[in-house]
């Protein structure tokens, strides 16, 4: 504390401060860009004839919202537990907002600066935002991104059916964070894109191409997903259309009641009525 004016004299340094004369009896003392400390009790001390008097008033300085402090992005590994940090200032104190940014995001509201998130799983991944708010001025909102990975799960594993002489794709699609990589295997066997056979990946589908398919062809495929947390497979097969080949499947239709021969197997039967 301290004196800041006596009569017209100042004594404050504070260049932000002035004193000004409404009338013969009146003063009012001006703060420019006031802050902060400038909070506090403010005297006025009148000299009369017989004693001072005097008068105070409580200056209250409220300030706007703001973040100072925010996680940094983070990638953790699924069922980790995770806290995430956010410190904002202001007066009155801000009350902390945490949102998950999602269609239908959640809210996880209160005054505390740590979020925290128990076994989280890859649907709590994404963008979280912190939110500060108080009564003063527009809220201050900061966004952290957290990444969960996961190991790879087959989605899709399309098998396929063509005649001889024709080109075919079989499709394998899995999801995984990281990206996952798919290799193809025929009976143990790596393929690689070679005679006719052409591997493409891209994101977590993976395609294989057959140019031109013969006898030989027909079977059954594995499709491999994997990235650094774990490996999945799937098997796909590749059908003749007309019944010949390997691992061919084979369609009749029998009426019902009518003797029947199965003469091999994979064949699908159809009774008709």
């Amino acid at each position: 504390s301290g004196i800041i004016f006596a009569g017209q004299d100042k004594w404050s340094l504070d260049p932000r401060v002035e004193l000004q004369q409404l009338s013969l009896l009146e003063y009012s003392l001006r703060i420019q860009k006031v802050d902060v400390y400038d909070e506090g009790s403010y005297t006025c001390s009148v000299q009369t004839l017989h004693h001072p008097k005097t008068s105070q008033v409580y200056l209250i300085v409220q300030v706007p919202p703001k973040i100072s402090n925010i996680s940094s992005d983070i990638t953790v590994n699924e069922g980790s537990n995770v806290t995430l940090l956010c410190m904002a200032n202001g007066r009155p104190e801000p009350v902390i907002t945490w949102r998950h940014l999602t269609p239908t995001g959640r809210e996880f509201e209160g005054e505390e600066e740590f979020l925290e998130i128990l076994g989280i799983t890859r649907e709590q991944s994404g963008k979280y935002e912190c939110k500060a708010a108080n009564e003063v001025s527009t809220a201050d909102v900061k966004q952290v991104r957290v990444t969960v990975n996961y190991p790879p799960t087959i989605t899709e594993s399309k098998s396929n059916e063509s005649a001889t002489g024709r080109p075919v794709s079989l499709k394998c699609a899995a999801s995984a964070v990281p990206t996952p990589d798919f290799e193809w295997y025929r009976d143990d066997t790596r393929i690689n894109n070679a005679n006719g056979l052409e591997i493409r990946s891209t994101g977590s589908q993976s395609f294989l191409t057959v140019a031109n398919v013969t006898e030989e062809h027909y079977g059954n495929y594995t499709c491999v997903a994997t990235n650094k947390l774990g490996i999945t497979n799937a098997s796909l097969f590749l059908y003749s259309k007309y019944g010949s080949g390997n691992g061919v499947k084979y369609k009749a239709n029998v009426k019902m009641g009518s003797p029947v021969v199965i003469m091999a197997a994979h064949i699908l039967l159809h009774t008709v009525p």
